[in-house]
């Protein structure tokens, strides 16, 4: 038996392909993801961003075992998404994965309050057997997403991010290896979104739970330290974020642009580089002793002189 990945989340060349018919009833052939390597490694906190068509709502769908990948390696806390049967795959979502969706209506229950809808989540997991022991674990929830006063409160009574916070104390009321966050602050504003990613970051940090939000909001990227873009279905780039110290002891903070490169050598430049630039079609590249210097490329040569061996042609006598 092959030794389980020690990374949370593990995608390796991952593809899926989505087969719709056209508009003349042609079947047409729709590539998603196209190799997509992706590594979330124990207790991390991590954004995938990427526009709408990049990939990251099918990546998703696959790491919440909702669909299934056409081909590559896909790992999310021990479980091979590829080969999992139904039961095992009722037991995962159960007791695995967390999930916290952008629409209330998929975390919540409108006719229950906070506790009810934490208690539910529980009963049906069976996390905290009995109802003292539940009563206790949803009390510790609410506290910890700092939303006690909404306990007795209904969905449709609480704010948008007040029933955000509800839905990420239900979505880690199974204690969860793994928490999945599909654009988790799309319908909120920039203030209300900024206290929700905190949420979400002393979550991570309180209990270790490995969380992996999905958006297409850049500004997410500043709330974690880890950002990855996603591009045409694949990993392109990454930001990575640290704090530091300079030489008078005051705390900077770094962010550091990564390309990703795959295993046959291929990467994706980011997308103001290659504008800056006006990189187009081609490349001129260079090998130094420490890096790779990439400049744009010549532009192509007149038509006449595409084949410089071939004899000129003679005029007839």
């Amino acid at each position: 038996m092959a030794a389980l990945p020690d990374a949370d989340i593990l995608c390796v060349d991952l593809v899926r392909i989505f087969k719709v018919q056209a508009a003349n009833g042609a079947g047409v052939e729709v590539q998603a993801l196209q190799g997509l390597n992706l590594r979330i490694d124990p207790g991390e906190l991590v954004a995938v961003v990427g526009a709408s068509g990049s990939g990251k709502s099918t990546l998703l769908s696959i790491l919440s075992s909702l669909d299934q990948p056409t081909a590559g390696v896909a790992w999310v806390a021990g479980h091979d998404l590829l080969t999992m049967k139904e039961k095992e795959r009722v037991a995962f979502r159960r007791r695995s994965v967390g999930f916290v969706w952008q629409q209330t209506s998929r975390n919540l229950l409108p006719y229950l309050s906070a506790s009810e809808n934490v208690a539910a989540a529980l009963a049906i997991t069976g996390e905290a057997k009995g109802a003292a022991a539940r009563r206790t674990r949803v009390t510790e929830l609410l506290d910890l997403l700092e939303v006690s006063h909404c306990a007795d409160r209904r969905p449709p009574e609480m704010s948008g991010g007040e029933q955000q916070r509800v839905a990420i104390a239900v979505g880690i009321a199974n204690r969860p290896r793994v928490l999945l966050a599909d654009e988790p602050t799309g319908e909120l504003d920039d203030t209300t979104s900024a206290h929700v990613l905190e949420a979400m970051r002393s979550v991570n940090r309180e209990l270790g739970v490995t969380t992996l939000i999905v958006t297409h909001d850049p500004a997410v990227s500043e709330h974690v330290a880890r950002t990855v873009q996603i591009r045409d279905g694949r990993t392109s780039t990454e930001v990575l974020r640290s704090t530091r110290l300079d030489e008078h002891g005051a705390e900077q903070h770094v962010a550091e642009e990564y390309a990703v490169l795959d295993r046959v050598g291929r990467l994706q430049l980011p997308d103001d580089f290659v504008a800056a630039l006006d990189l187009r079609e081609r490349v001129r590249l260079a090998l130094e002793p420490d890096h790779v210097g990439v400049w744009p490329g010549q532009q192509a040569r007149p038509e006449a002189s595409v084949f410089p061996d071939e004899p000129p042609t003679e005029e007839p006598s």
